[in-house]
């Protein structure tokens, strides 16, 4: 296993993790732009610009550029979240040539006004099929809540009112501004030929016109409170909680990891123990949310409406528990077990090793093998773990329920 690094005159970063004993190679433009970019005019935009991209370029229309990868045999997406967009494809390295051109081209779109509007009504639809199936944008509402005015409160796609209202020109604005060369990173791994991958990328990007595009990563101040939301169609009640957490730079991310193994993995965890295994939710889990300068621990919770209640004091005699007596060793050998083994089956594939490393070097600009996440798991203590509890409590928080009861009780 070899890392390798190279920045482009433009700014454009490329780094790669070489595996001579891969079977494929995997490729991703990691653009540092999301939600936390946008402004509530126009929410959205980068989650419907990630659309645009694969609509057409100068060179190629959309029908090329999916007969292409499919020629490739290739694994290909792309997804959009609060801070970051990415485009990548898994394929046999004898198309990591192709590929890497392929990529390169549509990370230079078109942005055609007929295309655009089209798309559109796509992503007009899609936000009401979000909001009208479970959890019926139960996620968009908390994050709300509980950010409040910040950023990292705006919905990834976005509002009805504000893309019917958002224009091709600002679209293409947007993308001169954030889809700066110094502002993204092209990440490999698996079987890669750097110094090939080094001269392509310098022949499909290296004209890319540098700009300026910062980003203020305020820190967010957390609020909380309950509110209940009637869905008269839902049939399950639906709860989710956020409350502050350990941000991406934070080294406290690795126990609040293992905290919510302890507490919320879908098996064998306090919750599931508690809630799941005796029939009374249907799903009761716990999750570490890392951003820029920012961190959140998220509680989810389906179940019966008649029980809504009961669980949601259940839940927080877990966490009230958890932070008056910590976890046991015994717990957390067992949750660091199960995230060692998810580290490495994940890391056994290039593709899942490319988001591992992308998301290391996007967020903190190092490179971490599997050997170091596996030491940094084995590093934690139940006192980091119980350092977490106390510096963030997961007692303390924003709740919003969905469903179709009119009133929930919050728990006292």
């Amino acid at each position: 296993m070899e890392f390798r690094k190279h920045t482009l005159e433009n700014g454009l970063q490329i780094v790669a993790e070489c595996n001579a004993e891969a079977h494929s190679t995997a490729l991703g433009f990691f653009v540092r732009t999301g939600a936390r970019d946008e402004t509530d005019a126009i929410a959205g935009v980068s989650h419907f610009l990630e659309h645009m991209l694969f609509k057409g370029t100068p060179g190629r229309e959309a029908d090329d550029v999916n007969r292409e990868f499919d020629e490739m045999g290739a694994h290909y997406n792309a997804c959009t979240s609060e801070e970051n967009t990415v485009y990548y494809a898994a394929v046999l390295p004898e198309h990591q040539d192709a590929a890497l051109e392929l990529l390169g081209d549509i990370m230079r779109p078109s942005l055609r006004k007929h295309d655009f509007n089209i798309e559109k009504q796509v992503i007009i639809e899609e936000i009401r099929m979000y909001d009208d199936q479970p959890p019926f944008g139960a996620d968009d509402k908390v994050r709300s809540a509980h950010f409040g005015a910040h950023p990292l409160g705006r919905s990834t796609l976005g509002t009805v009112e504000s893309i019917a209202n958002l224009s091709v020109e600002q679209m293409r604005g947007y993308f001169r501004r954030r889809y700066s060369p110094g502002n993204i990173a092209l990440v490999a791994c698996g079987r890669v030929d750097f110094d090939a991958l080094l001269a392509r990328t310098r022949q499909s990007c290296g004209h890319w016109e540098p700009s300026e595009a910062g980003r203020t990563a305020e820190m967010p101040v957390p609020r909380e409170g309950f509110q209940t939301i009637r869905k008269e169609i839902a049939t399950q009640q639906y709860v989710l909680s956020l409350s502050a957490g350990p941000p991406a730079e934070d080294h406290d991310r690795h126990a609040a990891k293992l905290l919510a193994m302890v507490l919320g993995d879908d098996s064998g965890s306090r919750l599931y123990w508690e809630l799941v295994d005796p029939g009374l939710a249907e799903h009761a889990n716990l999750s570490h949310l890392e951003y820029e300068n920012a961190g959140a621990m998220m509680t989810y919770l389906s179940c019966d409406p008649q029980h809504t209640a009961e669980n949601l004091q259940r839940v927080l005699d877990v966490y009230r528990g958890a932070e008056a007596d910590g976890v046991t060793p015994a717990e957390l050998d067992q949750a660091k077990s199960k995230l060692r083994s998810r580290i490495v089956l994940s890391g056994e594939r290039p593709r899942g090793r490319l988001f591992s490393v992308g998301s290391d070097w996007i967020h903190r600009r190092e490179y971490r093998s599997v050997r170091d996440e596996l030491d940094a798991v084995a590093a934690v203590t139940v006192e980091d773990v119980a350092a977490v509890l106390s510096k963030h409590p997961l007692s303390r928080g924003t709740t919003v329920t969905i469903g179709p009861l009119a009133k929930v009780a919050s728990p006292k």
